[in-house]
């Protein structure tokens, strides 16, 4: 039996890109499934649009901008009773096999809670953005396969470190039992965190190279304020999740990592998204989670 799904699209005055990506989950070939929209506050018409043109969309209207982690997670409790939460960007466009390729790998690995989609550039659709994520050494996190033109060399189901939270699917046992994204985080390595925590609690993550989608990249997003949130989140994730024995076995990697993100931040000292990241940084080191960007 095909497991249930909802899919939750966090939304941020991205009328334009939401079409299509509303469009393309029309053309689904899984037989159930419902789609929910979770809006941050829009001016751009985006509420209208999706009561004129979608009303089989479920819409969450927040009225101001939460951040993509509170949004994510509020979809998420909208949607109790679906076996797969499936977190989407809004910038997207999924083929019709998509979202039953995310829910089939997960029925095919048990122990498998999350399931990454195979992620290509929307205007480069042989390039890949994504194959699920790795960790680098020093426990940096990277797209495995970015910027690689996808020639099929990441075809297969194998395990990777977690899904990419562009186009990512969790069992929604995993999913309660962790308590979703942090809402500490508020944007920005969210996936990596949970992805994290859910190898903690013995569960891995499946790639799966037939879920495939068309992503524009930091369309309704990016500038200083990813700087700023990818600046501070990754030193918080290595504050939370690094043991004594990690840092016993790779501190050169994990200083050197962070000292050359500093080093080039302040080489590129009168750019804004430079002077950005360098606040995040030294807000991750003091350990704020509040929105400071």
């Amino acid at each position: 039996m095909t497991l249930s799904a909802a899919v939750i699209i966090v939304n941020w005055n991205g009328r334009d890109y939401l079409r299509v990506c509303l469009d393309s989950l029309r053309t689904q070939t899984h037989p159930d499934f419902r789609v929910i929209v979770v809006d941050n506050g829009s001016t751009d018409g985006s509420l209208a649009m999706l009561t004129e043109t979608y009303p089989e969309v479920q819409v969450e209207a927040l009225g101001e901008n939460t951040g993509f982690v509170v949004a994510s997670n509020r979809g998420a409790a909208l949607a109790p009773d679906v076996d797969v939460l499936v977190m989407l960007n809004n910038d997207t466009e999924v083929e019709p096999g998509w979202l039953l390729a995310l829910t089939d790998a997960l029925e095919a690995h048990p122990d498998a809670g999350a399931a990454a989609s195979k992620m290509l550039l929307f205007d480069r659709r042989d390039v890949l953005h994504a194959a699920g994520d790795m960790m680098a050494p020093g426990f940096f996190p990277q797209n495995r396969g970015v910027w690689e033109k996808d020639e099929g060399q990441y075809d297969d189901d194998i395990w990777v470190f977690g899904p990419c939270g562009g186009a990512a699917a969790y069992r929604q046992e995993v999913w309660r039992a962790l308590g979703g994204f942090d809402a500490r985080l508020f944007m920005y390595l969210e996936d990596v965190d949970l992805a994290w925590r859910m190898q903690k609690a013995g569960w891995k993550a499946v790639f799966a190279p037939e879920a495939r989608v068309y992503h524009h990249l930091s369309a309704t997003g990016g500038g200083k304020i990813a700087s700023y949130y990818v600046g501070r989140n990754l030193i918080l994730l290595h504050r939370w999740h690094l043991t004594a024995a990690d840092w016993r076995a790779q501190w050169r990697a994990i200083l050197g990592g962070h000292a050359k993100i500093i080093w080039d931040a302040l080489r590129a000292w009168r750019g804004d998204a430079a002077r950005a990241r360098l606040r995040g940084v030294l807000h991750g080191l003091l350990g704020l989670t509040g929105k400071r960007h």
